[in-house]
C-alpha cells in the first residue's frame, strides 16, 4: 500500500519544481498534528519515500516504525540527514507532542537542525497543488477543534497568510467580509461540519483533500536554505489553546 500512495502524491509534487533551489538537502518530514500519521524523506524538492496512516490517532505506535522503515528502505542513517522538519501546529495536543518529541530526539542524537512548519500553511500548499485555484480565490484550511470550533487561517494560492491563525467558533457570519469579495475554498477535517452553517454562494467546500507530510517539503526546503532553524531545547508546538483533558475512561 505504501509505494502506491507515495507514487500518486509524488507526481503532484512536480508542480513545485518551478522554484530555483540552490541546495538539495536530505530532510525527514514528520506530520502528526491531525488524525494523519505521515513521514516523508526528501532530497531537495523530490520525495524519496513516504509512509502514512490516516485510520486513527495511533501516532505513538506508528511514528517510530514509519521512521525506521523509511530510513532503512533508503539505506540512510539518522546522522546522514541534513535536517528534520516537523509540523508544529495547530492541531492535536497529543499528536503534536508525539511528533515533536521524536523530531527533537533525532535532532539531538544526530546533531542536526530542527525545522518547524505551520500545519495550516502546508495544508494550503497541498490543496493548491492538487487543484486549479483561480488567482483571486482564498484558501481556508480547517482542523477540527471539537463542536463548532476549528483551527483555521486564510491563505492565498501561493501559501501566503492573509488572516492570522485562530481558534474560530463558526457561525453564519464567519468569513462574511472576505466571502463578499472572494471565493473561498474550505477543506480539512474540520470543514465538513461547517458546510451547513457557512452558506454564502462564494463558499466552496472540498471533501476530497488528503493532507500529507509531502506538502511539508517546499516550506521546509525554503526554511533550510534560509537557515531558519529552531532551538531544539526550548521549541514548543503551536497549541493555540490550552490542553483540556477529556473524562477518564473507566
Amino acid at each position: 500500500m505504501y509505494p502506491q500512495t507515495c507514487f500518486r502524491r509524488v507526481s503532484m509534487m512536480m508542480k513545485f519544481k518551478n522554484q530555483v533551489i540552490m541546495q538539495n538537502p536530505l530532510i525527514l518530514h514528520i506530520e502528526t498534528s491531525t488524525d494523519l500519521c505521515s513521514v516523508a524523506l526528501s532530497r531537495g524538492v523530490n520525495c524519496l519515500t513516504i509512509r502514512e496512516n490516516s485510520e486513527g490517532r495511533n501516532h505513538a505506535a506508528l511514528l517510530t516504525v514509519f521512521i525506521e522503515d523509511l530510513l532503512n528502505d533508503n539505506q540512510v542513517s539518522a546522522n546522514q540527514l541534513d535536517a528534520i522538519a516537523v509540523c508544529a501546529g495547530p492541531g492535536s495536543y497529543t499528536g503534536l507532542r508525539i511528533g515533536l518529541s521524536a523530531a527533537k530526539g533525532l535532532c539531538y542524537g544526530s546533531d542536526i537542525p530542527l525545522i518547524a512548519v505551520s500545519t495550516l500553511q502546508t495544508m494550503s500548499m497541498g490543496f493548491a497543488a492538487q487543484n486549479d485555484i483561480p488567482a483571486s480565490s482564498l484558501l481556508c484550511p480547517m482542523i477540527d477543534a471539537r463542536r463548532m470550533e476549528v483551527y483555521t487561517a486564510l491563505y492565498d494560492k501561493n501559501g501566503n497568510q492573509i488572516e492570522q491563525v485562530t481558534a474560530e467558533i463558526i457561525t453564519e457570519q464567519s468569513f462574511g467580509a472576505w466571502l463578499d469579495t472572494h471565493k473561498i475554498y474550505f477543506f480539512g477535517n474540520g470543514a465538513a461540519k461547517c458546510r451547513s452553517t457557512i452558506t454564502h454562494p462564494n463558499a466552496v467546500f472540498s471533501e476530497n483533500f488528503a493532507h500529507s507530510s509531502l506538502y511539508m517539503i517546499q516550506p521546509a526546503l525554503q526554511a533550510f536554505n534560509e537557515k531558519k532553524f529552531e532551538d531544539i531545547a526550548y521549541f514548543e508546538p503551536f497549541y493555540l489553546k490550552d490542553f483540556i483533558a477529556g473524562p477518564k475512561k473507566i
